[in-house]
């Protein structure tokens, strides 16, 4: 690990630090997260696809990346099979690792994965500057690397839930009740949640007829980048919104939901990408902590008179959740899965799961 690696910024800032992981330099839009934990769920989130993800947490490979243990037929300690970020900034890496059920480091899995890193950089400086500006295109360059051969793009621009989305319907037996889950970029412990509640999952591609499914329940799971990119995904829920069948959209299901109702969406400044981000519910006086992963929010000031805003977020007034005011659909925009982070919002599977009995 002594060779270095620069990121650069669209507005002309570099960094340089030490290089770790794959070998390679790489382009992405340049987000930060500021979780304490989880990193193999983090770096695992199909939700950053795309991005150069900077961990604002000073700690990280401390404890090492678990082995591929599986229950129900999906990883344990993973939410994808694979790593979808396209590099990751950290301050600092512990070249030491420590836990009982760590078979690997940090740096042996990424350079598995095909994964390029950094540390030592000042994350602090880059956050500042993203929150500031807003999130912006970014390049990871390793040295010896030209860095004018790699250009800076906007990964957003195209269908990035289209690009992460399984390619064949896959199927989960546990119970009587069946959903259809439209996978946008499906974290694991959203399935493992309804497997736990004795619910059969019918996981499909994002460009999946689901509308006419003979079924008890539809799932839209998160995902990254712009709901709007989503087209077919978004008509298939205009129709299933008119059949009536119980929705659930979660993170970038949630702004599908809210398209396919009439509502507009927009991209936010730097997004929302914690463990601890508080969301007020509307007509109480409950706040939640969540955890939270995206870029975009619903404009709420767009609902239709059918639908009302649920979920606000305490920091800054946006949208977190939307429900219909009298039909079985609703949304939340945070992870009621948590994986990692609190499980406070856990409820809303609940809610899901009467409302199909």
């Amino acid at each position: 690990m002594s060779k270095k690696g620069t990121l650069h910024l669209n507005d002309g800032t570099a960094l340089t630090g030490t290089h770790f992981g794959k070998w390679r330099s790489t382009t992405g839009e340049v987000v930060f997260n500021t979780g304490m934990v989880g990193y193999p769920e983090t770096l695992t989130d199909p939700s950053y696809k795309g991005q150069i993800l900077v961990i604002t947490y000073p700690l990280i490979g401390n404890y090492g990346v678990p082995d591929r243990v599986r229950e129900n037929g999906l990883l344990k300690f993973f939410e994808s099979e694979k790593i979808h970020l396209e590099g990751l900034v950290i301050s600092d890496y512990s070249n030491e690792y420590s836990h009982w059920s760590a078979v690997k480091s940090l740096h042996e899995w990424l350079e598995e994965e095909n994964i390029p890193a950094i540390f030592g950089v000042d994350t602090r400086l880059i956050t500042r500057k993203l929150r500031e500006f807003g999130s912006m295109p970014g390049k990871l360059i390793i040295e010896d690397d030209d860095e004018t051969n790699f250009q800076f793009n906007d990964p957003n621009e195209r269908n990035l839930a289209e690009e992460v989305s399984i390619k064949e319907p896959q199927y989960f037996a546990k119970g009587d009740k069946k959903i259809v889950m439209v996978d946008c970029g499906a974290k694991n412990n959203i399935l493992q949640a309804f497997l736990r509640r004795n619910i059969n999952v019918k996981l499909v591609p994002s460009d999946y007829n689901f509308a006419d499914e003979e079924v008890d329940g539809i799932v839209i799971s998160n995902g990254p980048g712009d709901p709007k990119k989503c087209k077919t995904t978004i008509e298939n829920t205009q129709r299933a919104i008119k059949n009536g069948t119980p929705i659930l959209g979660i993170c970038l299901g949630c702004q599908i939901l809210a398209l396919a109702s009439g509502a507009d969406t927009y991209k936010l400044k730097y997004g929302h990408r914690s463990h601890n981000q508080p969301v007020n519910e509307a007509g109480t006086k409950r706040c939640y902590i969540t955890s939270q992963n995206h870029g975009y929010a619903i404009d709420s000031q767009t609902l239709s008179e059918d639908w009302r805003e649920w979920f606000t977020n305490d920091n800054d007034g946006t949208n977190e959740g939307i429900i219909h005011i009298s039909k079985p659909f609703f949304g939340a925009q945070f992870h009621p899965e948590a994986s990692p982070g609190p499980d406070d919002t856990e409820f809303i599977f609940d809610m899901f799961v009467r409302g199909l009995k």
